[in-house]
């Protein structure tokens, strides 16, 4: 499965076959600086992505996979 499988933090947060530590570090890769949208440093792009996705999107999916790993 590749990263351009997900359209969005949710699909990873909620995939079923993913276990808690995969889901982090993909989520923690498009949070990352280096994927920020430069002159808009609330928005990220990780490739292979075409839309821009909110930080705090990641950051809520980041959560949600923090309070339920399952």
């Amino acid at each position: 499965m590749s990263l351009s499988h997900f359209q969005g933090p949710f699909e990873v947060a909620h995939h079923p076959q993913l276990e808690p530590e995969v889901k982090r570090a993909i989520l923690a890769s498009w949070a990352s600086d280096a994927n920020a949208v430069e002159g808009n440093p609330a928005v990220r792009r990780p490739p292979p992505h075409k839309r821009p996705i909110p930080i705090d999107e990641i950051l809520d999916a980041l959560r949600k996979v923090d309070r339920n790993p399952g």
